[in-house]
């Protein structure tokens, strides 16, 4: 923990931010491994090349591994939960502009943009708690 406030981290957040780490990671390594058939399967074209999917795949495992970081010591991380909070309204944000315009290549990112909305109120909720914390 933070040296500056010896208060612990209440144990719903770990499991929050171990949640949110898992559910990243997990995602990712399903696209690195098996992500030109998950593609197939939900009726999308193919990008030319796999190393498109598996650059987007490996940047998502890493930032389920850097929740994770989050996870082990909430207070010492909270700029990877900044980072976070852009992450995850960055791909909803995207998913609901194509969806606005009518080119989302598929309803399956729906759902996703869904979860990661919930994590992005979820980590900004944690952030105005953990800000109180420091001011006081």
């Amino acid at each position: 923990m933070n040296p500056s406030n010896d208060r612990p981290v209440p144990t719903g957040w770990r499991a929050f931010f171990l949640v949110a780490g898992l559910y990243d990671a997990l995602l990712g390594l399903a696209f690195l491994l098996a992500g030109e058939t998950i593609l197939t399967d939900i009726g999308m074209k193919l990008p030319p090349h796999i190393a498109y999917i598996h650059l987007s795949a490996i940047f998502i495992v890493v930032q389920g591994l850097s929740y994770l970081l989050v996870y082990r010591d909430p207070r010492s991380n909270l700029g990877i939960v900044w980072v976070g909070v852009a992450y995850k309204a960055s791909y909803a944000a995207l998913v609901i502009y194509y969806l606005a315009i009518g080119q989302l290549p598929s309803q399956f990112f729906i759902p996703w943009a869904v979860l990661d909305l919930g994590f992005m109120v979820g980590f900004l909720v944690f952030l105005r708690a953990a800000m109180g914390r420091r001011a006081a």
